[in-house]
């Protein structure tokens, strides 16, 4: 069975699951799931606002899920991906106010170029720190989201403020195009898309994508076949920064046109959940990170519509992750019993 067909049936299987202990929940409360998911899609595709709402939130969920999914397949667990989304977005936002001497277009590709550069720096970090001394890329990224997080609060706080209530600053001076008004989606969906199918086509059609499954799946062999995983290890980082960078940028130019502090929380947890529901497969991610853009749109029509609560929603969410967890952990017990039939037959003999 290819890749892409059996992440997409992974997908298939772990939405009908879920949703059938939703529907269990939902008649629990003493309501119709029938009429509950009904109202959730019709909160999440009914009109162009609705489904452009849902688009609008698709956009940095497919990015973010797949920074942390190609990461991931270098052996990475990149938690940092929403402090790349912050910096990305602040650099952005900064290119677009300040940069005025450069035309349009040549502004808005130093804004995308400006918020790619900061995400990657920003995940050399971490990526630096765990091939040459060890260093957990867990608890670094963790630490450096919060430290992200401070320094875009700071800045748009005080030194790039517009002096309004909220914290935010000026309005940037380009901005990418919203087609389906008044929502706010934009044509970054498409850079967006792009962006995915580009990284999917190196990953499995390039020479460096075969090093990144390499030491993904065995670094000390790939150093022994000549591949240096280290260097490997730091550019998967590096790419997975790239992407997250460019979805602060497309935040920022096309949903907001202006940096609002604390505007990426969340964004980045999302698509780790994503990615990390299907095993980060980089053909099944998409879809579920679609998936999980459509719950977040539809819960408040289905709050609005039933009785049925927006953090059923939530719910939905979390039985993903059981489901996840439970399949790794049915794996691992594989594992072990293939382990200790080994030591048995050894012992025989």
């Amino acid at each position: 069975m290819s890749k892409a067909k059996e992440g997409f049936l992974r997908v298939i299987l772990t939405m009908v699951v879920a949703l059938a202990i939703g529907a269990l929940l939902i008649i629990g409360i003493g309501e119709n799931p029938i009429e509950a998911y009904g109202a959730l899609l019709n909160g999440a595709f009914n009109g162009k606002f609705r489904l452009g709402t849902t688009l609008a939130g698709f956009t940095p969920l497919l990015l973010t899920s797949t920074a942390f999914a190609i990461a991931a397949k270098a052996g990475a667990f990149n938690v940092g991906v929403e402090g790349e989304v912050f910096l990305g977005g602040i650099v952005a936002a900064y290119i677009g106010i300040n940069w005025t001497f450069l035309p349009k277009p040549l502004l808005m590709i130093a804004c995308f170029l400006g918020a790619m550069a900061v995400g990657a720096l920003w995940a050399f970090i971490p990526a630096a720190l765990k091939a040459f001394y060890d260093v957990s890329e867990v608890c670094t990224t963790i630490l450096m989201n919060t430290v992200a997080l401070h320094i875009t609060s700071y800045l748009v706080s005080g030194p790039m403020s517009a002096g309004t209530a909220n914290a935010q600053t000026l309005p940037v001076t380009v901005t990418l195009h919203q087609f389906m008004t008044p929502s706010s989606a934009n044509v970054g969906i498409f850079i967006a898309i792009a962006a995915v199918i580009a990284v999917i086509f190196m990953l499995y059609k390039t020479s460096w994508g075969y090093k990144i499954r390499t030491v993904g799946g065995n670094p000390i062999h790939a150093d022994y076949v000549g591949i240096s995983s280290k260097k490997v290890f730091i550019g998967a980082m590096m790419l997975s920064g790239v992407l997250g960078g460019m979805a602060g940028c497309i935040e920022v130019l096309g949903v907001h046109g202006y940096f609002l502090n604390n505007f990426a929380t969340g964004l980045g947890s999302n698509g780790m959940l994503a990615a990390l529901i299907v095993k980060n497969n980089m053909f099944a991610t998409p879809f579920m990170a679609f998936f999980l853009a459509v719950l977040s749109a539809g819960g408040m029509g289905m709050q609005q519509m039933t009785g049925v609560p927006k953090a059923l929603v939530d719910t939905i969410a979390a039985v993903f992750i059981i489901i996840a967890t439970m399949e790794t952990l049915f794996t691992f017990k594989k594992r072990r019993d293939v382990r200790l039939a080994r030591k048995e037959k050894e012992g025989q003999s």
